[in-house]
């Protein structure tokens, strides 16, 4: 098998390129910079660049599947143009890919792409799963909502399109986890609000997985990418506290003072999603860190 990976060099790309090279799957990857392009036996990278339009047609030679991860990261401060950027670095490379496989030849019988959980509405009573019609008016609700469309274009040109909604993705390399482990680590720890809000997580080893898996199996439609056993937020910074062996005696953190710390970014510290994987899960995928204690464990 020979798959295509946009985003191969971010933190869910190295982890999934590592994953599929030991299972003796072949890469092509398209990269923004032309120093990061190799050329080995079973790892070759090509140019692209989705704001001009430009992508090197030979990325698509051989090529069973695209696995769809570039976007500009949404940990960044969400000013108007950068917001601007989250939106087009999306959209436009999902089009780029569109247009290089109408107009070539190619095999290409699939495409699994990230999104996001954020397409879900911020609840304290809703449980969600892949069926819910509820979409988020939020910023990144949107976002994720136009990333999807963009994407579902590709059944027009017979390829199966797979989405894998993707919650709060933990890895000690990078992402939100060092973050919250930093004011932990010099006693500075505190959960956020009242704690109570749900949080829909997943081990960066099992995303991984579930790329690979849906590749294997030739999934189609749209799964989401969390654990089977969301947490709280006053229980995810215990759980880190407990296994840093840190105490945590400050007060709860208001949400006033991360919007002055973050900007609107502050909102994903907040709001409450409880998502199903039940999904996954009935199609034999098996999850290998199921609960937070192991996965904070396995990462520190």
């Amino acid at each position: 098998m020979k798959v295509l990976i946009t985003g191969a060099t971010g933190l869910i790309g190295k982890e999934l390129t590592s994953l599929l090279l030991q299972n003796g799957v072949s890469i092509h990857y398209l990269t923004t910079s032309k120093r990061k392009i190799e050329n080995k036996p079973n790892y070759k990278g090509f140019f692209w660049n989705p704001s001009q339009g430009i992508i090197d047609e030979n990325c698509l030679m051989g090529v069973d599947a695209i696995i769809h991860l570039a976007g500009a990261s949404i940990s960044q401060r969400w000013t108007n143009s950068y917001k601007q950027e989250i939106v087009e670095s999306r959209i436009d490379s999902s089009n780029l890919l569109y247009k290089a496989l109408k107009s070539n030849p190619n095999q290409v019988r699939q495409i699994v792409s990230a999104s996001g959980t954020a397409i879900y509405p911020n609840s304290f009573k809703a449980f969600y799963n892949e069926n819910s019609p509820e979409i988020s008016d939020s910023f990144l609700g949107n976002v994720v909502l136009k990333w999807e469309e963009s994407v579902d274009k590709f059944k027009l040109l017979d390829v199966k399109v797979c989405k894998l909604r993707t919650g709060i993705v933990l890895s000690n390399s990078g992402g939100a986890l060092p973050k919250m482990v930093q004011p932990i680590k010099f006693g500075f720890g505190a959960p956020f609000g009242n704690g109570k809000q749900v949080q829909s997580w997943i081990h960066i080893h099992d995303l991984a997985a579930l790329y690979f898996f849906a590749i294997e199996n030739d999934l189609g439609g749209v799964y989401n990418a969390v654990s089977p056993t969301p947490v709280s937020n006053e229980f995810l910074t215990k759980t880190i506290a407990r296994v840093l062996k840190k105490p945590i005696f400050l007060p709860n953190i208001p949400q006033f003072i991360m919007k002055l710390v973050l900007g609107e970014m502050h909102v994903l510290l907040f709001e409450n999603k409880n998502i199903s994987s039940q999904k996954a899960i009935d199609q034999g995928f098996q999850f290998k860190y199921k609960s937070i204690e192991r996965a904070i464990e396995n990462l520190y």
